[in-house]
């Protein structure tokens, strides 16, 4: 009778090591401590048929304990898979949703590239002002010219003018010099 409570003492002990571990302890820690386990309860001195059901027990237990630790590890890696393929779905969804902008914007830049060309292939106001300007540069040019030779002019007549009156005033010298000579 002891022995039996003792045994479920030590089953109790297992219990709540086993709960108290942490759930993402490693495969080789969980294996070692449960050697150490079943060797302490094989070493409390039981019977065999006694130490055989509680070793069973405890083994039994302890893969029961392992696989609910492995699945849950594996539910925690397919959620993070999940996020991880969540965010790339999310990523390539942008990615594709900013490929057609960018291509929209492409096609949209092309139209307005070509009505800015043909525009500028219709207006002949650009290449004729462009005439119109040289034109106009031209007659400003001219203009000054005549106003130049204009002044040029004037003052020419004003120069024969002047060389009228000194050719009067020179006629006039020489009379008056010719009737003192006699």
């Amino acid at each position: 009778m002891s022995s039996l409570l003792s045994h479920q003492k030590d089953q109790t002990r297992i219990r709540k090591s086993v709960s108290d571990s942490s759930p993402t302890s490693s495969a080789a820690t969980t294996k070692s401590l449960r050697h150490e386990r079943l060797s302490r309860l094989n070493s409390s001195g039981t019977s065999d048929s006694s130490n055989n059901t509680s070793t069973n027990h405890a083994e039994s237990y302890f893969k029961r304990r392992e696989n609910r630790l492995s699945a849950r590890k594996k539910a925690e890696e397919e959620t993070a898979n999940n996020d991880y393929k969540k965010m790339y779905e999310k990523a390539l969804a942008t990615n594709q949703r900013l490929k057609s902008r960018l291509e929209t914007s492409k096609q949209e830049l092309t139209v307005i590239q070509d009505q800015l060309e043909r525009a500028q292939k219709e207006r002949p106001g650009d290449s004729s002002s462009n005439m119109l300007e040289a034109e106009k540069k031209e007659s400003w040019s001219l203009k000054k010219k005549i106003s130049d030779m204009e002044e040029q002019l004037k003052v020419k007549a004003e120069l024969k003018m002047e060389n009228q009156r000194l050719k009067d005033e020179n006629g006039a010298l020489i009379r008056v010099i010719t009737k003192l000579s006699k």
